[in-house]
């Protein structure tokens, strides 16, 4: 099994949203079903990056990284042609 942590961004508010999940497809499909209480107001959001892991403990370790000012950084640098055009 392997587990993924993505990164979303509103439509409705240019913010982004940093998760993981075993199951991708379903879970991009519940947060724009309005499911996920932290996103329902936030949508449409779209799927703009996402990674892979093998375990659970490595996933929600990079998805912690990935919500502090380094990790935002780290999206900023990684994004920077998306988010330019």
């Amino acid at each position: 099994m392997y587990f993924y942590i993505y990164i979303l961004k509103s439509e409705k508010d240019g913010n982004f949203y940093v998760g993981y999940t075993n199951d991708l497809k379903q879970r991009l499909a519940l947060h724009n079903e309005g499911k996920v209480q932290s996103t329902k107001s936030r949508r449409p959001l779209n799927l703009v990056y996402f990674e892979g892991c093998l375990n659970q403990q490595d996933a929600t370790k990079r998805e912690k990284y990935l919500k502090t000012a380094w990790g935002k950084r780290y999206i900023k640098s990684r994004l920077c042609n998306y988010l330019m055009g």
